[in-house]
């Protein structure tokens, strides 16, 4: 959110901060990446829409070559519903009287919803509520190696797919699972073992749906599966880069800030702090990289303040006044922290987007 009310065709550094801009050129060009390289392999693309929360970046997602979009929440899903998009899969495990009354409104709007269950509870509330509706396709999520939700073995997924089977207003779509980056190995023996059991059961396994933009690129060594889910991709960020997925070159946000004081020679302080710029650390012992000084370091933030050290800098040093360019540590986490998103090409303003689904957690 700016104070401009249209800054389209000026310069990024005229504008208020903090700001997050995206790059017109680089989110493009990451889009187009990864759209080739699945598609090379045979694989649809399903992108999560949890990054950039805005139906417009969906659209040039879908332009591209994907197939559907992954939701993470209800609310998030209406959002794109509302936007004419048709085939949604939302992961996470869904459950309580409001959210399934929710979920059964958008069953009734679009053509192919489809949602996951990692338990019996789950299914069993889904079942309760669908019973008599449209029916609702339901995915077996599998905890792969990620350590989050899913079924600890093909076993239980097999087993699952069944409980799915048999309950009236459900069907059964397929597996899901989010795992660890570089363990496509273990994704393709669980993801085979179950569909193997499945075989043996006559249950027809139409979605294996595999996830993650960290080891996106190694996604060709899960033959089994037959959609990768990714997200960060879109914009990439600084865990992305350490991860190898991507080059500083290649992350289309960053988070303009201010320099709004200088307390001591070694110490600034920036107008981006944790409202602005996410407290994820993901394995980093700063809160993101100042592209205009490396070797400056984000040392804490407070709500409004960011703390910058500057005692490694040996050249000329950011002054009062001066705008700096920071790449995050988390992309996800600055779009739920801002009402919209400010698109620029070389540093003149293109557009700027609603974050539509911006705070719609449930």
């Amino acid at each position: 959110m700016t104070f401009e009310t249209n800054p389209v065709g000026r310069s990024l550094l005229d504008l208020s901060t903090p700001l997050p801009v995206i790059d017109e050129d680089r989110m493009a060009a990451n889009i187009a990446r990864v759209q080739d390289y699945l598609t090379a392999h045979g694989l649809a693309f399903r992108p999560h829409i949890k990054t950039h929360k805005i139906p417009a970046l969906a659209e040039a997602q879908v332009a591209a070559g994907a197939r559907g979009i992954n939701c993470q929440k209800i609310s998030e899903a209406e959002v794109f519903a509302d936007a004419g998009f048709q085939d949604i899969l939302i992961t996470f495990n869904i459950l309580g009287a409001e959210k399934l009354a929710a979920l059964s409104t958008l069953n009734d709007r679009i053509s192919d919803l489809k949602v996951v269950a990692d338990s019996r509870v789950t299914v069993a509330g889904l079942a309760a509520y669908f019973s008599g509706r449209k029916p609702l396709a339901v995915l077996v999520e599998c905890d792969t190696g990620g350590g989050r939700c899913g079924v600890q073995t093909p076993a239980e997924a097999t087993a699952l797919a069944r409980a799915i089977i048999g309950h009236e207003g459900l069907t059964f779509a397929g597996l899901m699972t989010y795992p660890k980056a570089q363990t496509e190995a273990a994704v393709e023996h669980f993801f085979a073992s179950a569909i193997a059991d499945l075989e043996k059961d006559g249950i027809p396994c139409p979605i294996r749906s595999n996830g993650g933009t960290p080891s996106l690129f190694s996604a060709h060594l899960v033959p089994s599966a037959t959609e990768h889910r990714a997200g960060t991709y879109i914009y990439n960020d600084r865990s992305m880069v350490r991860a190898g997925h991507c080059t500083l070159e290649d992350c289309a946000m960053h988070v303009l800030a201010t320099v709004v004081s200088r307390p001591t020679p070694d110490r600034a302080i920036l107008d981006a702090g944790s409202k602005a710029l996410t407290s994820d650390l993901l394995g980093f012992s700063d809160y993101g990289l100042i592209i205009d000084y490396p070797e400056a370091v984000i040392t804490g933030l407070s709500e409004e303040h960011a703390n910058v050290d500057l005692s490694k800098i040996t050249g000329p040093r950011p002054e009062i006044g001066d705008k700096v360019r920071i790449v995050p540590n988390h992309t996800c986490v600055i779009s739920n922290l801002f009402d919209s998103m400010t698109f620029h090409r070389d540093g003149i303003v293109t557009r700027v987007e609603p974050v539509t689904a911006r705070g719609l957690v449930w």
